[in-house]
């Protein structure tokens, strides 16, 4: 994908104002000779272009720390505790459940979300003013922005519930402030699935698409996932089956290849965020916040290839680290593990200890890598059409489950429920940010993180704690399924 735009963070309190100012005719009613507004960038066809090429590029920010929630949050992955460095607290919350609505990574969401919105209401408001020396091409880029639209609603509906629907331009501090009605929730999810269903239909296939941006198959896939989340499944069912009736996509023979950046937007990525490893700003860097810590250059260099002399001790936390009760769930012989899940003897404690490896790859800089981050997957299509299948009782579930199953290295399930549903998913899907939200739409996440958390609890050390240290009193107290609405906002918001 060619992300141009310059990567951006406000500092405004309000970041859909702050990117909508601009065009607001209450503060400007002549348009400047110096700077772009509404009025004078949506005039061509190539404007938008560049345009949608700006609602992409917030995602490079959204999902360099969405494993925090999305997987930390879980039972898969925990942090490796450093009592020597206590700057962590924020991801040290969030993973044992004592944040609270202060907590920054919570507002980074939040904002990177409603700034993609914010960007994807812009292309739309004006996109059909416009007359397009193709007409395809305007499907495309409206499409595009729809899909993306949606794709933030779910993320923020899914981690927060209820939150502000803003489906037009901000250009008034009162158009910031959007009530919360007590059927927010329901009407944030009608939405969504408004602008997918719409994407769907103005979006080219994937073989006609560039690569790296939203498809058919990239609407179709978040529409899926909604309807599973909304237990909808016969809609989940039908739409889920027409993704592999296209014969688009198809699972890569192996599964380590299929995060390999030699191979982005191979055959079974659906849609995926795009990182560009070199100086521009555009790089990943997911391995170096995966490494346990603290981790000496040359244990460093062991990791990730570089030599000693170019790769850096680090001393801060280690995030995301695997835990023992997802080791523990890979079956003997599936090849998911080790494409997955690497270990490091570690000098400061003396330990042998997992990282994920998933997102390990050959790269030439230190700290900047150029690995993507997947967010929809066939293999994702084939366990979700499998469970929509089980719970409407037609069609047959174990023929989808078993593909992937076997490219895994491993034999046929001839008998299902929904537990061995969900155990493939938690497995094909590991490091992905799919646990947690797995978790809470099955009802399972009291259950398993009370579980989970009382065996840290008893037993820090299993869970990188230093000998005489553990998580605080109050981790795993209450297991709240959704999080606080960022403090900033509840304050500035009369509404909250």
């Amino acid at each position: 994908m060619n992300l141009k735009l310059e990567k951006m963070k406000t500092k405004i309190v309000y970041i859909l104002l702050a990117i909508s100012l601009s065009s607001c005719s209450d503060f400007l009613e002549i348009d400047s000779e110096t700077q772009l507004s509404d009025n004078t960038f949506f005039k061509t066809q190539d404007d938008f272009g560049k345009a949608i090429n700006g609602v992409y590029a917030p995602l490079r920010d959204l999902y360099s720390t969405a494993f925090v929630m999305g997987e930390m949050r879980s039972d898969n992955s925990y942090y490796d505790y450093n009592e020597d460095n206590r700057g962590g607290n924020r991801v040290e919350f969030i993973s044992d459940f004592t944040e609270d609505s202060g907590n920054t990574l919570l507002q980074e969401k939040w904002d990177y979300n409603y700034a993609i919105i914010s960007r994807a209401n812009k292309v739309l408001v004006n996109i059909d003013d416009i007359e397009f020396d193709d007409s395809n091409l305007q499907s495309n880029i409206k499409g595009q922005a729809l899909f993306l639209r949606a794709l933030s609603y779910f993320d923020l509906v899914q981690y927060f519930g209820s939150v502000p629907l803003h489906l037009d331009p901000v250009t008034t501090l009162e158009e910031t402030a959007l009530p919360l009605s007590p059927t927010q929730v329901e009407v944030v999810y009608q939405q969504i699935m408004n602008d997918a269903q719409l994407a769907a239909t103005l979006l080219p296939n994937k073989a006609d698409q560039e690569p790296g941006r939203a498809t058919i198959g990239s609407a179709k896939a978040l529409l899926g996932n909604v309807y599973i989340v909304l237990k909808m499944w016969t809609q989940a069912a039908t739409v889920l089956q027409e993704i592999v009736d296209s014969q688009q996509y198809s699972l890569i023979p192996n599964y380590a290849n299929v995060f390999d950046p030699n191979n982005k937007n191979n055959a079974e990525s659906i849609f995926e965020v795009q990182y560009l490893e070199g100086p521009e700003g555009y790089s990943s860097n997911f391995i170096y916040d995966f490494l346990p810590q603290p981790i000496t250059a040359d244990e460093v260099s062991q990791i990730i290839g570089l030599p000693s002399d170019v790769a850096q001790s680090k001393t801060d936390e280690g995030l995301n680290l695997p835990t023992l009760d997802i080791i523990a769930s890979y079956e003997d012989g599936d090849l998911r593990e080790d494409a997955s899940i690497g270990y490091i003897n570690i000098s400061a404690s003396g330990k042998l200890t997992p990282y994920v490896a998933k997102y390990n790859h050959a790269h030439s800089q230190f700290n900047n890598t150029n690995d993507n981050w997947p967010v929809y997957r066939y293999s994702e299509v084939l366990l979700s059409l499998a469970e929509a299948l089980y719970e409407t009782g037609s069609g047959d579930p174990l023929i989808y489950l078993n593909q992937v199953r076997n490219r895994a290295g491993l034999g046929d399930v001839v008998t299902i429920d929904k537990a061995i549903i969900l155990h493939e998913r938690r497995i094909e899907l590991a490091f992905e940010n799919k646990r947690w939200l797995d978790l809470v739409r099955t009802d399972n996440a009291e259950t398993v993180m009370k579980a989970f958390g009382a065996n840290v609890i008893a037993n820090p050390q299993d869970y990188f704690f230093p000998i005489g240290t553990g998580p605080i009193p109050s981790a795993y107290a209450v297991i709240n399924t959704t999080f606080p609405l960022p403090s900033r906002e509840v304050i500035l918001n009369p509404n909250f």
